[in-house]
């Protein structure tokens, strides 16, 4: 590792400050009653680093122009608080458009259990001043919407899509049964300014594992654990332009339950997918990757020490680096890790232990431009660490 490198991870090392700290809410604002851990990372066209975090029941906007050394003075979205989703596997997500439009999208959480909306704002002034957030959920219920995920083309078309309940609830309502879950999606044509009306992509579908989403140059292209049969939960792709799906895993991972444990979704530079998901299926069991170029698939390639409890894995892309980082867990605590590949996923490097946390920790969160590559972790003890990687090519 270079001097560069070493100097860039001591400096991540340091806690991320607060944003209550900075600009403390009004009196008698509703507080959190726990850390929320899980926050959303992006990496806009000229390197900055965007985080968006929630502390005291509001959204934070902050970005870093020296690879997580040094972030801005993090900006409301809204002063108005809201119960924000930001543990385990649902969290806010970021992007940044080519022209500096920020764009966040969220789960609110409502009193009711297992009720939300599904939230949205923009900036069109590269973050110094949000938009009013609007919820996305057209369906006018108190009910389940949440496990959102934001892809965008960078050049105008956004689209949002999440695990909604809405089908679920009017069939039971009539006496029926109903399996699972529905996944519903939204798309906009200029940078998040007004969204069409929601449009259903499926119904039966895990309830609560997190969703997955990219943009490809067919469209944007959706990741989610499904029902096959009655309660077989692998993975599913589908295009929301074309609606084609087709079964992505076949682990067979018969459970009468939800697993909690979503899978990641990338496309490279020469539009390759690459998916990455835990199954504890018939067929296989453990944190797996595979790649896809159109009707070819490579084999599922078992990643991480399945004995450490690796799971939660995300992968990023771009160019031909592909970039993937999961957590797993050493016995004393929790273990950020990653691998990398330079050659669109055809070979990949050794494991790399980038970091330890001694107490409750998020998931880590990959980024990449194609020349360099980070990884995004918050712990309750040791805070947010921005985690830098040499690109050497594989061994």
């Amino acid at each position: 590792m270079g001097r560069l490198a070493i100097a860039l991870l001591l400096a991540a090392l340091l806690p991320w400050q607060p944003a209550a700290a900075m600009d403390p809410p009004s009196e008698g604002a509703p507080r959190e009653a726990k850390p929320t851990l899980a926050v959303g990372a992006a990496l806009d066209d000229a390197g900055r680093v965007w985080l968006a975090r929630v502390e005291n029941q509001r959204l934070w906007v902050s970005s870093s122009s020296d690879g997580g050394l040094h972030f801005s003075r993090p900006v409301a979205v809204s002063s108005a608080p809201e119960d924000i989703a930001a543990n385990a596997e649902n969290r806010p997500k970021i992007a940044v458009a080519q022209d500096g439009t920020v764009l966040l999208s969220w789960s609110q959480s409502l009193p009711k259990r297992f009720t939300g909306n599904i939230r949205f704002a923009r900036s069109a002034d590269g973050g110094k001043r949000f938009s009013a957030p609007v919820t996305l959920n057209d369906d006018g219920r108190v009910g389940s919407h949440s496990f959102d995920s934001l892809a965008i083309d960078g050049a105008g078309r956004v689209a949002v899509m999440w695990l909604d309940g809405r089908d679920r609830d009017a069939v039971r309502e009539k006496g029926a049964p109903f399996a699972g879950s529905s996944v519903y999606f939204t798309q906009s044509a200029d940078n998040g300014a007004r969204f069409s009306a929601n449009r259903r992509l499926t119904e039966h579908t895990c309830e609560c594992c997190r969703t997955a989403l990219t943009w490809t140059a067919q469209g944007p292209v959706a990741l989610w654990r499904n029902l096959y049969g009655s309660n077989t939960r692998d993975f599913a792709l589908a295009n929301l332009d074309s609606g084609k799906q087709r079964r992505a895993t076949d682990d067979e991972w018969q459970i009468d339950a939800c697993p909690h444990h979503g899978g990641g979704l990338a496309v490279d530079g020469r539009g390759a997918l690459h998916l990455v998901w835990f199954t504890q299926g018939r067929t296989r069991q453990g944190l797996f990757y595979k790649r896809i170029v159109g009707d070819s698939e490579s084999l599922p390639m078992a990643i991480g020490n399945a004995a450490a409890q690796a799971g939660h894995a995300t992968v990023a892309a771009a160019g031909e680096t592909v970039l993937i980082a999961w957590r797993e867990f050493d016995g004393r605590g929790y273990v950020a890790q990653a691998m990398h590949s330079t050659d669109g996923g055809a070979s990949w490097s050794p494991p790399q232990r980038l970091a330890e946390s001694s107490g409750a920790a998020d998931y880590p969160l990959p980024l990449t431009d194609g020349e360099r590559a980070l990884v995004v972790w918050n712990s309750a003890t040791e805070g947010l660490r921005v985690l830098p990687l040499d690109l050497g090519k594989p061994k």
